[in-house]
């Protein structure tokens, strides 16, 4: 039981009836309330316990309410809680310095999501592109997915993201991912880019091929465009280095990153590496909240965690004994799974029809597990980085059991 604004005790029923009266009806959300968290477990308005293999669409990396970031958020509430980017602040300074001295990033523009990031990397291209021959086109892959601004969602390369919001801003064309060809085939005199995700997550945990990204570098090279890693959802640790393009061996001109970086606090950032980072300049581009100073603390503290502790290499056994258990699972349930893709803790078990894919994850969270369905019926399990063995065959346990129903 939940009070609402007027100290009126509220049941999960009325949350949910009052929600769909007040808010503008965009997401199709499950019926449950969850009113708090702790590590990789959260707990529902009505007492229940569920077991978090979702992280809030892979943001809260670090667990909810980890205590090195919740006691920076504390910290800096109460000494300055904004300031303008007329100004400078510490939080910015700190965040701007780990991500330089920890990426190939040269300088860092700071805001408030990926949409916002990406964004700001389609904006700088287009600012070298005029700088560079008047060029303005940037290529991406189908299926990716890189947000819901304008611009964002004519870069992403799925149809029904942008029905509706017609006419789509022009300059962007897209090639099947992981086709290098096909990519190289779409590269005109006025192409300034190419975009992409090093793992399409909202494209159903896609992994490129293996010469994949280094195609596209070579490309990029011989004819100068920028080469944009939109790790948004790879970023901050997920499929355990601190950054995917690392187990790549390239690195981008560009990165954008939000989701984890602040472990569910509202922040992103753009890398520009040397050949772009001075494409912007005064006053070319710009967010209020951008570089907000409680986001930016958590921020820190989450990168801080990071790349100090023990959270990486937990990362990478925790997957590799959660990606070993899915495909168990796939083996004993061939009628129903089709394959297991992924690294680190961003994975997917792909089912053979995606009704029954919804099916299962309802199921999941009937019996305590949450999941999320993505791409064409693929089932996303993205747990905490710091999730425990215990919790991954208790997982692994309720999924099971949903699969055989």
């Amino acid at each position: 039981m939940r009070k609402s604004s007027t100290g009126k005790t509220l049941s999960t029923p009325e949350v949910i009836a009052e929600n769909h009266t007040h808010l503008l009806q965009v997401y199709g959300r499950e019926e449950i309330v969850f009113v708090s968290g702790n590590g990789s477990e959260l707990t529902t308005a009505d007492g229940n316990r569920v077991l978090d293999f979702f992280s809030s669409i892979l943001c809260t990396n670090l667990g909810h309410c980890h205590p090195a970031v919740t006691a920076a958020i504390q910290q800096q509430a109460a000494t300055l809680v904004h300031i303008s980017n007329l100004h400078h602040s510490l939080p910015q300074t700190a965040l701007a310095r780990l991500l330089v001295e920890n990426s190939f990033g040269e300088r860092v523009f700071l805001c408030n999501s990926g949409a916002e990031a990406n964004e700001a990397a389609i904006k700088l291209a287009r600012r070298y592109g005029q700088a560079h021959g008047g060029r303005y086109e940037i290529l991406t892959a189908l299926g990716s997915f890189h947000g819901r601004t304008m611009a964002t969602i004519a870069a992403t390369g799925q149809e029904k993201v942008r029905v509706g919001y017609e006419p789509n801003l022009e300059g962007f064309r897209y090639a099947p991912f992981g086709d290098l060809e096909a990519m190289r085939k779409l590269v005109s005199p006025a192409t300034t880019a190419i975009m992409v995700e090093p793992i399409q997550g909202e494209g159903g945990i896609i992994v490129p091929p293996p010469d994949y990204l280094q195609g596209l570098r070579d490309l990029c090279d011989a004819a100068d465009l920028l080469l944009i890693f939109d790790e948004v959802q790879t970023g901050c640790g997920r499929t355990g280095t601190l950054f995917a393009y690392e187990d790549s061996g390239v690195e981008p001109d560009l990165m954008t990153l939000a989701k984890g970086i602040a472990n569910g606090m509202p922040a992103g950032a753009l890398c520009a590496g040397p050949r772009a980072a001075n494409a912007f300049d005064l006053g070319a581009h710009g967010s209020t909240f951008g570089g907000n100073c409680v986001t930016n603390a958590a921020a820190v503290a989450t990168l801080q965690t990071l790349i100090d502790g023990h959270t990486l290499p937990r990362c990478r056994d925790a997957g590799v004994r959660l990606e070993e258990g899915l495909r168990e699972l796939a083996r004993e349930f061939p009628d129903l799974a089709v394959e297991v893709r992924g690294r680190g803790l961003m994975l997917g078990l792909q089912i053979r029809d995606p009704d029954t894919a919804r099916k299962i994850a309802t199921a999941c969270l009937k019996d305590g597990l949450l999941i999320n369905v993505t791409g064409n019926g693929v089932l996303r399990i993205a747990p905490p980085l710091i999730v425990t063995d215990h919790q991954i065959e208790e997982g692994l346990a309720i999924l099971k059991g949903a699969l055989r129903q």
